[in-house]
């Protein structure tokens, strides 16, 4: 419609049109032709946009100083729609649940939920009572230059705190799934439940797979993950931050690591014993 109004002013003011010759060449009334004609000072060089069919007022619109308490209270408070609406009616001010989340949200203060976040149903957290009763999996992104990075997949048994990791040039659900098996061969224990954040690697085809009990973590919430997630700071800190940024090269350094990691090293978490303890003490 803008190009079209464009058009029809250009065939008026630069082919010397009439505007009901216009108006039977375009279909549109020949009051449309000469008000977009009025609208266009550039003579059909400029597109006429759309106006919004919005009404200006409303009778039953909130008053002006209700709104502005409304976002005064959401902006300095920042809590949910049911508090600010809780604080409007302490103060005397009458006003609907639905109007309060409506200015919110109509004012770009609403925080919503990503369109990317894909739902998943709870699973409740098991209590690891042996090795292999809750697994947690995670993955290190390392940035090789603007476009290319290379990733470390890391798997570590809550109970015991055994860990196993391993760099791949590439992530998606079918690299978890063959590191996942990788980790269960190398492991003295089997594997009853994986439990990982909502990253593409662990999307729904990598848990139709795995042939395993999954739950996620809650979106926001990363102590979820925290025992994962400090591992994955004590080996970069320990070990990858040392190595170059080649595949070969970190898998062989890691395989040294996590000999030292399970085999030797005490971790305060587990009364200051190394996890191949608390394995062999669970048979």
């Amino acid at each position: 419609m803008p190009k079209l109004r464009m058009e029809a002013v250009r065939l008026v003011k630069y082919r010397g049109w009439s505007t009901r010759k216009v108006a039977r060449y375009t279909g549109f009334n020949q009051s449309a032709i000469v008000k977009w004609c009025k609208k266009d000072p550039t003579g059909g060089w400029r597109r006429i946009p759309t106006k919004s069919s919005r009404p200006n007022h409303h009778p039953k619109q909130l008053k002006k100083n209700i709104v502005d308490k409304i976002l005064e209270i959401r902006t300095a408070t920042k809590r949910t729609s049911e508090v600010v609406h809780r604080e409007l009616l302490n103060q005397g001010m009458a006003v609907s649940l639905n109007s309060v989340r409506r200015t919110i949200d109509r004012h770009g203060l609403m925080k919503k939920r990503s369109p990317w976040k894909r739902y998943h149903p709870h699973v409740d957290r098991p209590m690891p009572q042996k090795p292999g009763d809750l697994v947690q999996l995670d993955t290190i992104h390392r940035m090789i230059n603007e476009k290319k990075r290379l990733y470390i997949f890391v798997l570590l048994d809550v109970y015991s705190r055994w860990v196993y990791a391993r760099a791949y040039s590439k992530m998606n659900g079918a690299t978890s799934i063959r590191f996942a098996a990788e980790a269960e061969k190398r492991a003295a224990f089997s594997f009853d439940m994986f439990q990982s954040d909502h990253g593409p690697e662990f999307g729904k085809w990598f848990v139709s797979q795995i042939g395993r009990k999954h739950r996620y973590s809650r979106i926001g919430k990363p102590n979820d993950n925290a025992h994962i997630e400090r591992f994955n700071r004590t080996i970069q800190e320990e070990c990858l931050d040392k190595l170059p940024n080649d595949v070969k090269a970190i898998n062989c350094e890691l395989k040294k690591y996590l000999r030292y990691y399970n085999n030797q090293r005490l971790h305060m978490g587990i009364a200051l014993q190394a996890p191949i303890q608390l394995i062999l003490n669970a048979k």
